[in-house]
């Protein structure tokens, strides 16, 4: 790789790397639409219907999403091992996202049927909430292997400005994503928009399909099945003898814990606790990604000039920060600065944990730590929104507050999570 950093005009305009920013243009569209703003809408509307049911949809919101990260928990101890075995990675995100796409457009065909009733529910409905935790579940497979492919297209300074550069494009697709649902589906049902959010996620990944390659590497020989759940506990057990990305990984299995579940609750909690109509709520997740955006290109270039550990810490705070504005019963207005707030850490989160997890990887052995930085992250998925639902569940009697006390635990764990990522030290081991 040419040690030689490009300038940012250059780099963004090469035409792999623009290949792989629009994949986060597009996977971002899935994520945005489906599991931030029109699935928790469907189910709120379905479920809701008095303060007790709203929090009983939050839920089922909650638990939908923390199932799938079972899943990908489940599997991802085989993803990073495989990596490092054949060096594929486009394979696998090609695989990953044709399924997804599948799964969003079956919850476009079967969310509006009501033609059974299974427990209690329209037959449609479970399958649209069954449907989801699949297609969430292929999205996170996906994109351990798309965040592996970082790597491959630049040098060391030139990585945070790639990261950067597909982060904001992807939230650019949030925007894109949410028009043209606006003026597609219109008024139409709700579960409208899981169909189209499907075909557009595959439109703009046809490019990474088609340009992209995978670097070439010796394939290893094939091992067992099995193995591969060893090498990943082995790798944890590796991690403990390289401190820095060790602690890094415990620090970001409580930050994300915090900031997964907000992204999956934050619907649900804006228009049932704060009270926006769903037609207000779409315009401050729009200003949310706007501010994503902006921090997205930022951070990286702060990343670049004070280093990785200093910019995560920044970030979890503006976290924390957005987290407890939102919790607390404020005038409806400071909603919105909280939503920028959440937005720039948003944005920034994701372009700064996958540079460390570069800078931090023993050399060779990226791969594998991905596969371990998955796995950390997904554990966090499950354990927030099991945490949040469950809140919201034994207190639903009281309306409101449950929903309050849910999203205060996100403080604490973003707070765990920094008392960690200050025992992380920036260096770069080697084997």
């Amino acid at each position: 790789m040419n040690q030689t950093a490009r300038r940012p005009l250059e780099l963004y305009l090469t035409l792999p790397i623009l290949a792989f920013a629009f994949y986060d243009f597009a996977n971002t569209i899935f994520s945005a639409n489906i599991v931030t703003l029109f699935f928790p809408q469907y189910i709120t509307e379905t479920v809701g219907t008095n303060p007790r049911l709203e929090q009983i949809a939050s839920t089922i919101i909650a638990y939908a999403n923390a199932l799938a990260a079972v899943l990908l928990v489940a599997f991802a101890p085989l993803y990073g091992v495989t990596m490092d075995r054949t060096g594929r990675r486009k394979k696998y995100v090609v695989i990953f996202t044709l399924l997804c796409v599948s799964a969003a457009i079956g919850m476009g065909i079967f969310g509006g049927m009501d033609t059974a009733r299974w427990f209690g529910l329209p037959n449609g409905f479970v399958l649209a909430v069954l449907l989801f935790v699949f297609a969430k579940f292929a999205f996170n497979s996906g994109n351990v292997f798309y965040d592996a492919m970082l790597s491959g297209l630049g040098n060391k300074k030139e990585i945070p400005l790639i990261s950067g550069y597909g982060v904001a494009l992807g939230y650019m697709g949030t925007l894109f994503g949410i028009f043209s649902v606006l003026l597609l589906i219109g008024d139409r049902a709700v579960h409208h928009t899981f169909w189209l959010s499907g075909v557009l996620f595959l439109i703009f990944s046809l490019p990474l399909f088609f340009i992209n390659k995978d670097q070439p590497q010796q394939t290893k020989p094939r091992q067992q099945f099995l193995k591969g759940y060893k090498d990943i506990y082995q790798t944890f057990r590796e991690a403990r003898s390289y401190p820095s990305i060790f602690y890094f990984m415990i620090a970001y299995f409580f930050i994300n814990d915090a900031l997964a579940t907000a992204i999956a609750m934050m619907q649900p909690y804006a228009t049932t606790v704060v009270g926006f109509e769903a037609g207000t709520f779409l315009i401050i997740f729009m200003v949310a990604t706007l501010f994503s955006i902006v921090g997205a290109i930022i951070f990286s270039f702060i990343n670049r000039n004070i280093g990785s550990k200093k910019t995560f810490t920044i970030v979890a705070l503006l976290l924390a920060l957005a987290v407890a504005i939102a919790a607390l019963p404020l005038p409806m207005w400071t909603f919105w600065i909280a939503a920028a707030l959440f937005g720039i850490a948003m944005g920034s989160t994701w372009v700064v944990s996958r540079t460390m997890i570069i800078e931090l990887a023993p050399e060779g052995k990226e791969g594998q730590f991905f596969g371990l930085f998955a796995f950390s992250a997904k554990m966090s998925a499950i354990v927030g929104p099991f945490i949040y639902g469950s809140i919201t569940l034994a207190m639903a009697d009281y309306g409101t507050l449950a929903s309050r006390m849910a999203i205060t635990s996100l403080i604490i764990m973003v707070i765990i999570g920094l008392i960690f990522h200050l025992r992380v030290r920036d260096q770069k081991y080697t084997v």
